[in-house]
C-alpha cells in the first residue's frame, strides 16, 4: 500500500473551491504541511454564492483576509437589502428588509460585518492569500482513485493537462469535492432530508439601461414575482453586469436547451418591467437547490466538509458559509492531531459538532426560501423550520451541545430563540475590544493558533497552573490577565467587565478553543486551579 509513494503530506484537500480553498489556507495557518488539487483549470468564473456572513468574516479576520476580500468587494459594498416586487417599474414593492444591520446593533457581538462578495471574486483572493501562507494548491488536478487504510489515506491524481498521475500518501483526506461528492460515494455514505427543492438557470447578462431602472435601489438581489416571468436580479457592477436567476423545470421535460438567448433575453425584460431594455446574455449555467445532509461527516481518515456534507436552500447564503466553518472546526483539530498535542479522538468531535449545525441551518435556509417566496420554491418550512432563531442567530448564535466542550446541557437547541453568547460552553466566545501592546485588538483576535485562557490580572493563580499543564502536557496554551490596570495582559476599556461579559467571576476562568469557542469555564475559584485545569485540557484533547 505504501510503496511507490511520489509525495507524502499530513491531509490531502481534495476540491478547491471556497471550502477547500479556506480549508487551506486555515491548515496553512496552523502550519500544517498539505495538498490541495481541483480538477478544473482555476477558479469561479461566474458571480454566485456572495454572502459572506459575519462568522465566515470574523474566520477570515483571524486569518488575515478580511480587508483583502474587502477590497476585493468594494464594488457591492452600498448594497443591503433584498426587494421584493411585480417589477422594477410597478407599484407592487416591498423591502423584505432594507439594510443587513438596521442601527449597527451588530458592533456588540463582532468586530467584523457581513460582507457581499462573490465567488468569482473571493475565490482568486483566497488563492493568493493562501500560497502566501505555504498552502500548495493544484488546479488542473483530477482525483483518481483512493484506498484508506489505519494508518492514513493512499491517493493517485491526475495532471489533465499532462497527463501525468501522482501517487499521493496522506494522513488524512478533506473532501471538498461538491455535491455529488464521489469520494461521499465511495465511503458509502447517505443523505437525509427532502431532497431537490427546486432549479434555476443563472443568467449573466450586460445591460447599461437596467442601472437607470433600478435607481437608487440599491439591493443584494431583488425577487421579481410576475407570475409570467419571476425570477431573481442580483446586480454584479450596479452598472452594466448583472445576473439573473430563472426558474427551470425540468421535471416537466423542460431542458437547457430550451434556455435560448433570446428566450431569456425576453424573459428579464418581462420580469424586470422594460419591454425595450437592452440586453445581452454572457452566460448561463444551471443549479439546483437541495436540502441534504450527510448521516456522517467522515469515515476513517476521510472527512467531508462544505456541499460533499450538506446541501442548502441558497437563500441566506447559509451554504458556503456553513462550509468555511466545518473546515475552521475541522482544521485545528487536525493540526492538534498531527501535532501529537492531541489524541485521534479529537477529530470525532468534527461530526459531533457540525453535523447538527448543518440540519438545523439547512432547515433554517429552506424556511427562509418561503418566507422570502424564492422564484421556483413552492415548498413550505418543514419541521425544524419556522422563524425560531432569525439570520445573526443561525449564523452567529447557534452552539454545540456535545463535542469538545464540558459541561454543556446536550438537550439545548443547536441554534437558540435568540442571540447570547455570554460565554457559555459551546457557544462564539464574547467580543469584547481590549488593549494591548499600544494597540486595540477583539478577544476574538486572541483565538487560531492554541487553546487560550481568560482569567483576571488581579489574580495570577490560574496563569500559573496554564503555564505548567502546558508544559505538563507539551501543548500552547495562552493565558492572559484580563483587567483595568496597566499591568494587565489585556486591558479592558473604561466601564467594561470581561468575567460579567462572559458568566464567571472575577476569581474564575474562561478555556478558548483555537476556533474562539468556549469549551469550558469555571464561574469561581478552584481549589487546585493547575489540577482542575490539566484535567479539564486532558479531556477536551482526548489525551485521558
Amino acid at each position: 500500500m505504501n510503496e511507490n509513494v511520489d509525495l507524502r503530506v499530513p491531509v490531502l484537500i481534495v476540491g478547491g473551491s471556497l471550502v477547500g480553498l479556506s480549508a487551506s489556507l486555515f491548515l496553512s495557518r496552523l502550519g500544517v504541511r498539505h495538498l490541495l488539487v481541483e480538477k478544473h483549470s482555476d477558479t469561479s468564473t461566474h458571480p454566485r454564492g456572495r454572502g459572506n456572513n459575519v462568522r465566515t468574516m470574523e474566520l477570515f479576520r483571524t486569518a488575515g483576509a478580511e480587508q483583502l476580500i474587502r477590497d476585493a468587494a468594494s464594488v457591492l459594498a452600498g448594497n443591503h437589502g433584498i426587494l421584493q416586487a411585480g417589477s422594477l417599474t410597478g407599484d407592487d414593492q416591498e423591502w423584505l428588509f432594507k439594510e443587513i444591520d438596521p442601527g449597527g446593533g451588530l458592533a456588540r457581538f463582532s468586530p467584523s460585518g457581513w460582507c457581499l462578495c462573490s465567488q468569482n471574486d473571493l475565490e482568486p483572493v483566497l488563492v493568493t492569500h493562501a500560497r502566501a501562507q505555504g498552502s500548495e494548491l493544484r488546479f488542473s488536478t483530477e482525483l483518481m482513485s483512493f484506498e484508506q487504510d489505519p494508518d492514513g489515506v493512499t491517493a493517485v491524481v491526475k495532471d489533465r493537462e499532462t497527463g501525468k498521475h501522482t501517487t499521493v500518501r496522506a494522513d488524512y483526506l478533506v473532501a471538498a469535492d461538491g455535491p455529488r461528492s464521489p469520494i461521499r460515494e465511495q465511503l458509502g455514505i447517505g443523505q437525509t432530508g427532502p431532497g431537490d427543492l427546486f432549479h434555476n438557470v443563472s443568467i449573466t447578462f450586460r445591460s447599461r439601461e437596467l442601472a437607470s431602472v433600478v435607481g437608487d435601489r440599491r439591493f443584494i438581489v431583488c425577487y421579481l414575482t410576475n407570475p409570467e416571468a419571476d425570477g431573481a436580479l442580483l446586480p454584479v457592477d450596479n452598472v452594466e453586469r448583472w445576473v439573473f436567476h430563472a426558474p427551470w423545470q425540468p421535471d416537466r421535460g423542460e431542458t437547457l436547451e430550451d434556455f435560448t438567448d433570446e428566450r431569456c433575453a425576453e424573459h428579464i425584460r418581462r420580469a424586470v418591467g422594460a419591454p425595450d431594455l437592452d440586453i445581452e446574455i454572457t452566460g448561463k449555467a444551471p443549479w439546483h437547490a437541495a436540502e441534504r445532509v450527510a448521516e456522517r461527516y467522515g469515515s476513517g481518515r476521510v472527512f467531508l466538509a462544505g456541499d460533499s456534507a450538506h446541501e442548502m436552500s441558497p437563500t441566506g447564503a447559509f451554504g458556503s458559509n456553513t462550509g468555511i466553518q466545518d473546515a475552521h472546526n475541522l482544521a485545528w483539530k487536525l493540526a492538534a492531531v498531527i501535532d501529537e498535542a492531541a489524541g485521534p479522538g479529537l477529530l470525532e468531535t468534527y461530526e459531533a459538532e457540525r453535523l447538527p449545525v448543518a440540519k438545523a441551518t439547512s432547515a433554517r435556509a429552506s424556511a427562509r426560501s418561503s418566507e422570502h417566496s424564492h422564484p421556483g420554491y413552492a415548498g413550505s418550512p418543514g419541521p425544524g423550520g419556522g422563524r425560531k432563531g432569525g439570520m445573526l442567530t443561525v449564523a452567529l448564535g447557534y452552539r454545540y451541545v456535545r463535542g469538545a466542550v464540558l459541561d454543556v446541557d446536550p438537550g439545548l437547541p443547536v441554534v437558540p430563540e435568540g442571540m447570547g453568547l455570554a460565554g457559555e460552553p459551546g457557544t462564539r466566545a464574547p467580543h469584547m475590544w481590549l488593549g494591548r501592546e499600544g494597540g486595540r485588538v477583539s478577544t476574538l483576535d486572541l483565538y487560531e493558533r492554541s487553546f487560550v485562557l481568560l482569567s483576571d490580572a488581579r489574580y495570577k493563580d490560574w496563569r500559573s497552573a496554564a503555564e505548567q499543564v502546558a508544559k505538563r502536557l507539551s501543548v500552547r496554551l495562552d493565558a492572559f490577565g484580563v483587567g483595568p490596570d496597566k499591568g494587565a495582559d489585556l486591558r479592558s476599556e473604561e466601564g467594561a467587565d470581561w468575567a460579567a461579559a462572559h458568566g464567571t467571576s472575577a476569581e474564575g476562568a474562561v478555556l478558548v478553543r483555537p476556533d474562539g469557542f468556549v469549551a469550558w469555564r469555571s464561574e469561581g475559584a478552584a481549589a487546585d486551579p493547575e489540577g482542575t485545569l490539566y484535567e479539564v485540557l486532558a479531556t477536551l484533547l482526548h489525551r485521558v
